[in-house]
């Protein structure tokens, strides 16, 4: 192998590291406000939501919840982050919210203070994110799934050549090596978001 492959293979292997890690170099805002880093969450799969208190999709609360007790023993970790961009749907104060989803919900996997996942304010988690999994399209062979495209498409033809967070409970799978395996939309189905994590906790 000459010296020019040699050192062509090494940059490659130290990107493909740095792709894998990226997610643990990264902070957020716990609920009270206070900087934690993703590296408490090196080795397992991670399930990053993005919700609102007063959605249309709101109850997809209790299949996360179904979800975290039936494997987080495996090692599965939801993250909630609520965001109020869509619809004003998340308004409150990170406490009201948190009481809301524990007392209607009873939820136990940890919920984190409020972000933006687009613009200019948006967290650096969500840059991650979008920059590994773009928006890849609703179903629209599902009901639910022509009508968010409708609605959509009704404010911004282009809406699908974007990767910006399209609406609450959008959802990242990331692996327990750090590497973003897949972005569920909001009407995608509770099987095959369970089947996805099922083959990462195997």
């Amino acid at each position: 192998m000459n010296r020019f492959m040699t050192l062509l293979m090494a940059v490659m292997l130290t990107f493909t590291a740095t792709a894998k890690t990226k997610i643990y170099k990264i902070k957020v805002k716990n609920g009270e406000g206070k900087e934690i880093s993703m590296k408490q969450y090196k080795g397992k799969v991670l399930l990053i939501v993005n919700t609102a208190t007063r959605c249309g999709f709101t109850p997809q609360y209790d299949e996360l919840e179904a979800l975290y007790e039936k494997y987080h023993a495996q090692g599965l970790e939801i993250l909630d982050f609520p965001c109020n961009q869509f619809g004003g749907q998340a308004p409150g104060s990170f406490e009201e919210i948190h009481a809301f989803c524990t007392g209607k919900f009873n939820i136990q996997f940890d919920q984190f203070d409020k972000i933006e996942v687009n613009g200019n304010d948006e967290s650096p988690l969500y840059t991650f994110l979008k920059s590994e999994k773009t928006f890849g399209g609703f179903d629209q062979n599902d009901p639910m799934g022509k009508r968010m495209h409708q609605m959509m498409e009704k404010h911004d033809k282009d809406y699908a050549s974007s990767s910006d967070i399209k609406w609450n409970f959008t959802k990242f799978l990331v692996d327990r090596k750090g590497r973003v395996i897949a972005r569920f939309e909001p009407t995608d189905k509770g099987e095959k978001l369970e089947n996805a994590i099922k083959a990462l906790l195997e």
